[in-house]
């Protein structure tokens, strides 16, 4: 007969080490629900957001980084925390979910609600750093923000909902630097959107099986066994945006080759991408800071050299 749940059946291993083992107990689950210990988030939010201010030239503001990455980091996490929020029920139906604070009862709505909005209050002091146009053209990215959550209970395609909040940092780096949202800004965009999808695919596959047992719909399980296809479409797709962008900023063949690292790279995670392998999908998902890197070093190369 099986006893009720203990300490050590109810809190995960990543509370018992690392960064948020070393955290006091009581503010652990808080830590967890903002992904604390999982900072690729961050950086794929972040990443846009760098590479539209540096195809824009920089001009000089380069303390923009510092806080894009900082706005990145608040609302990234807020984004996770609201996510659980909507998700607690769902979450704790889901193996790889259910020791989540909120799905496990380990920490309140009330205290996630109150965490929310601190991070939001951290996003609010980065958003007053931009021009008028970029904080105009962040505050647009509320709604879809909160409307992420409840895609994967209506389309099999909510990694397209996430691309375009995760690469709403593209229409924000531009008018931060130049003072006025231009087609660049949005080939960036519409790049990004589709690296998104193909990225999110992979990480959905390590959960195929447990969205169907649920409910949960995503491209993964929509592709199915042509998932490593998809992937690659989506690829290509954001390979050519990207080169409209620099095209539009530099039109050179000798601007365009700066994406051939980041193209190789992509064609490097198809080449391995496998359905069936749930973990290597997982890794494969990870590099892609290493492509956003990849491209901000093309972005950057090209911004700095654009005629002025």
């Amino acid at each position: 007969m099986t006893g009720p749940a203990t300490l050590d059946d109810t809190v995960p291993d990543s509370e018992r080490r690392g960064l948020i083992g070393a955290l006091p107990s009581t503010i652990r689950p808080l830590a967890s629900l903002m992904r604390l210990d999982r900072p690729i988030g961050t950086w794929l939010l972040f990443w846009p957001c760098a590479w539209s201010v540096a195809l824009a030239g920089v001009a000089g503001k380069w303390s923009l980084f510092a806080w894009l990455a900082l706005g990145a980091f608040a609302m990234r996490a807020a984004g996770c925390v609201y996510n659980d929020i909507v998700d607690r029920d769902l979450d704790a139906r889901v193996e790889r979910t259910r020791l989540r604070p909120l799905a496990s009862g380990r920490t309140t709505v009330r205290a996630a609600w109150a965490l929310t909005l601190a991070l939001c209050l951290i996003g609010l002091v980065v958003l007053l750093q931009f021009t008028r146009t970029a904080q105009l053209a962040a505050l647009a990215s509320i709604v879809p923000v909160v409307a992420y959550p409840y895609m994967k209970r209506i389309t099999w395609w909510p990694q397209a909902w996430l691309g375009l909040v995760f690469s709403w940092g593209a229409i924000v780096g531009w008018p931060a630097v130049t003072g006025s949202l231009e087609a660049p800004a949005l080939w960036l965009w519409a790049g990004s959107i589709a690296w998104v999808i193909g990225y999110d695919t992979l990480y959905a596959i390590q959960d195929i099986e447990d969205d169907a047992m649920v409910g949960v719909k995503s491209s993964a399980r929509r592709l199915g066994r042509h998932a490593a296809l998809g992937v690659g479409i989506f690829y290509v797709a954001a390979l050519a945006g990207w080169s409209v962008a620099i095209w539009s900023v530099r039109p050179s063949l000798l601007a365009l080759a700066a994406l051939l690292p980041a193209a190789a790279h992509l064609a490097s995670q198809v080449a391995r991408a496998n359905p069936a392998d749930g973990a290597g999908a997982l890794a494969l998902f990870r590099s892609n800071r290493f492509t956003g890197l990849l491209v901000f070093a093309a972005m950057l190369t090209v911004g700095l050299s654009a005629p002025a």
